[in-house]
């Protein structure tokens, strides 16, 4: 067997897969496509193994374990992107910049919390008297 056609193979999945995770936003067709990266380097690792007729056939090996790490990988992601699209309405990546929900009303411009503990509500600052009245 030539090694030229499998390694061409999985050199334009990998290149597929490539253009998939940097030019799509929807969350699942970047797990779809990292798939696909993962699915030519399996096939580079068969390649290989059957290439140098191994003994021991690690390539193969190798290949099972990417297997089990893909398979977990894509079960973790999708419950994350479901997750996600449940919170927020949608799995758009470029949308998700961050993971944490910040409410604009308790966090004003010129008021820090007290880390110390050590100022009673006679000395406290007017922002945080008010603060400490509306909690109570």
């Amino acid at each position: 067997m030539h090694l030229a056609y499998p390694a061409v193979l999985a050199a334009l999945l990998f290149c597929t897969g490539l253009y998939g995770v940097l030019a799509r936003r929807n969350a699942i067709l970047v797990l779809m496509s990292v798939e696909l990266m993962l699915n030519a380097v399996n096939l580079n690792l068969v390649a290989f193994d059957v290439w140098l007729r191994d003994a021991l056939h690690s390539g193969q090996a190798l290949t099972l374990f990417t297997i089990a790490i893909a398979a977990a990988e894509i079960g973790i992601g999708l419950a994350i992107v479901l997750a996600v699209h449940r919170n927020r309405g949608s799995s758009d990546v470029d949308r998700l910049r961050d993971t944490a929900e910040t409410d604009a009303a308790e966090s004003l411009p010129g008021d820090e919390d007290d880390t110390t503990g050590t100022e009673d509500q006679a000395t406290a600052p007017a922002g945080k008297a008010k603060k400490a009245e509306a909690t109570a």
